[in-house]
């Protein structure tokens, strides 16, 4: 194929790949109803996460402060609804657009990249809703100062901070895929990685901090060991040094 044959082929990837989105995220925008009984549901203690904790009932109220906004926010959580619900089928266009340029060996190794980083992705997001994002809401949507105060979150704030959790959390998650790149690159090994083993305990410490603005050591203990064990798993993946 010429250059321009290939421009061609990816236009139409890009093409099929709005499509697809667009379709998803309409769907999505549809099923409003739907939509928001999964993205609000840890705002009550109906969620399956307090009823396993046997948490004490509470419910947070969300309030709307600007003409346009929960439209918006519909549009929003339709749009990245749609992405996520057509993520396997935009991997697998790029994927199928990249891979008669790679070798047979290259091909195998970029297929098990691409579905190890889609999965860990997806684990990452996973436990952000149904640990992570729950406890941080339940803390800091029932914290007071004083019974005279009252909380009165806005739906923007819960769903930006929803949003940011679930992509930060994804992305961490990354962190084996990333180590086995770079141990494959020579960068890095497991005799180093062990040996950094110390600093990156406080690199995790400082990085769950920021993932979970709550102040008790039980959320910040929640955040941190699940990325300290993907350190370890990290380790074990890494070929060491000959």
């Amino acid at each position: 194929m010429t250059f321009w044959d290939h421009l061609d082929e990816l236009r139409s990837v890009i093409i099929r790949i709005l499509v697809i989105t667009v379709v998803a995220a309409a769907v999505a925008f549809c099923l409003k109803e739907e939509l928001f009984a999964v993205v609000l549901a840890p705002r009550t203690s109906d969620f399956i996460t307090y009823r396993l904790m046997g948490v004490e009932p509470f419910d947070i109220h969300l309030m709307n402060t600007g003409l346009t906004e929960q439209f918006m926010i519909h549009l929003k959580t339709a749009m990245y609804a749609g992405v996520l619900v057509a993520s396997p089928y935009i991997i697998w266009q790029l994927f199928r657009f990249i891979s008669p340029a790679l070798y047979d060996n290259e091909r195998r190794y970029a297929t098990l990249l691409c579905t190890s980083g889609y999965l860990m992705f997806m684990l990452g997001t996973a436990l952000n809703y149904f640990l992570i994002f729950p406890l941080t809401v339940k803390f800091l949507g029932t914290y007071q100062v004083s019974p005279d105060v009252a909380n009165m979150l806005t739906l923007q704030s819960y769903m930006d901070t929803l949003l940011m959790m679930c992509l930060v959390m994804g992305i961490v998650f990354e962190l084996p895929v990333v180590s086995w790149i770079l141990g494959r690159m020579g960068l890095i090994n497991r005799q180093m990685m062990r040996s950094m083993r110390r600093h990156a305990v406080v690199a995790i410490l400082v990085v769950a901090a920021i993932i979970t603005p709550t102040t008790d050591a039980f959320t910040l203990f929640v955040v941190a060991l699940p990325i300290w064990l993907l350190y370890e798993a990290s380790i074990l993946i890494v070929k060491s040094d000959k």
